[in-house]
């Protein structure tokens, strides 16, 4: 009997031991070409707490798909990398743990990228970087960029008469034209009592939104953009030229500037102009962040890791390694990126964004939104009775959408 205890208790130890070490590994997805941004942090992480850290790399946009069918079969990561757009279905679909941030780490971060990764009120994700569009403008044909909107629509003018292009934007689409909507008063979702999105309430047609389309449509009446920039290829129309110098300044996001810098172009970067209310262009927020799957052996630790190399210092190292911008306040004023024009007009204006209402109803907007633009401000339909209809059939899909995931 002695040594069938003995023998018991020597197992369970072994099996406890077994448990304590695999309590104290981490597996981490980061984006591609990203890992070497959070390498000191992690050898740092390792050293600290006994743990040993795999990363490994794979596309953002891939990732949250690939924890799918990783995460039940026991082979997917600990933590990961995704956009914030796709928050809202893989918090339906239970792929994520939700985190415990205080207040003031969560206070640390940018309102508008901390609320990119917050669902009713839950915390899911910490900010990693963001983009959103700028104002791109060749510094050859407009030395210094100018304040307004309305005083692009006066330099494009000017610029039509010599044969060449002012502003260039795609505004028969909401992702570039919401920067004119929502200071104006138009909203997507509008939200209930307990202030969780509500989408029921879309806000596309109120008088706010009418007003700001009926403004963009004169860029268009007025001969100031190109029917061409028109439809999915417009932004390639657009490119097309500036890189040919045709065009003095365009709406783009960060992405465009190694293609603009390899065409040889001597461009700037700021911050959006201001509306004729007064009020600055907004622009929807791109946020990654990283999360903690639900299928995390050790939710805990991995919450733990997200904190640790999300510290100023680690997060300062990671901008310098990767360029990308981080939603840290400190960070944001840090000579660093203040001193940097491109880091700094990204920075401002990621402020002044908003991130995309990260539910699964919001992927049911673009197509008739972008419908309702194109018809508007091409002229074959007025703005109002364009709008309106987009907010029919943005509610009836949406209707059909739940009633299908009962």
């Amino acid at each position: 009997m002695k040594i069938k205890t003995s023998v018991t208790l020597l197992l369970s130890a072994l099996m406890l031991n077994q448990s304590v070490w695999a309590a104290q590994q981490l597996t981490v997805w980061e984006d591609i070409k990203k890992a070497d941004g959070i390498k000191a942090a992690v050898a740092d992480f390792q050293k600290q707490f006994n743990v040993d850290v795999k990363v490994q790399e794979m596309p953002f946009a891939q990732q949250i798909e690939k924890l799918r069918l990783d995460g039940p079969a026991g082979i997917g990561p600990d933590v990961l990398v995704i956009p914030n757009d796709q928050l809202g279905s893989a918090v339906v679909q239970g792929l994520l743990a939700p985190l415990k941030i205080d207040a003031a780490e969560q206070g640390a971060y940018t309102p508008s990228a901390m609320a990119a990764f917050t669902q009713n009120k839950v915390v899911y994700g910490i900010p990693k970087a963001v983009e959103t569009l700028v104002l791109i403008y060749n510094k050859d044909l407009l030395p210094a960029p100018l304040k307004t909107l309305d005083e692009y629509r006066a330099f494009s003018q000017k610029q039509r008469e010599a044969k060449q292009y002012g502003l260039l934007a795609k505004f028969d689409q909401i992702y570039y034209s919401w920067g004119v909507m929502a200071p104006m008063g138009a909203y997507i979702f509008g939200k209930n009592a307990q202030g969780a999105i509500n989408t029921q309430d879309i806000g596309l047609n109120t008088p706010g939104s009418v007003e700001a389309v009926t403004y963009l449509r004169r860029f268009f009446s007025e001969g100031l953009l190109p029917g061409g920039i028109m439809g999915d290829n417009g932004l390639n129309a657009i490119d097309s030229l500036f890189t040919e110098k045709k065009a003095a300044a365009v709406i783009n996001g960060p992405w465009a500037f190694q293609p603009y810098q390899a065409a040889g172009i001597n461009y700037g970067v700021a911050p959006l102009p201001l509306l004729p209310n007064g009020k600055p262009m907004s622009s929807f927020l791109g946020v990654k962040g990283y999360v903690v799957s639900t299928w995390s052996k050790d939710q805990a630790l991995a919450q733990q890791f997200l904190s640790f190399i999300n510290q100023p210092q680690y997060v300062k190292a990671r901008y310098q390694k990767t360029q990308e911008i981080p939603p840290v306040t400190a960070l944001m004023n840090d000579p660093m990126i203040k001193d940097d024009e491109k880091a700094n007009a990204v920075a401002v204006q990621s402020a002044r964004a908003s991130a995309m209402p990260g539910v699964p109803e919001m992927q049911e907007v673009w197509g008739p939104a972008n419908a309702a633009l194109e018809l508007s401000v091409s002229g074959k339909q007025a703005p109002k009775a364009a709008l309106d209809n987009a907010v029919k059939q943005i509610t009836m899909q949406i209707e059909a959408m739940q009633a299908s995931n009962q």
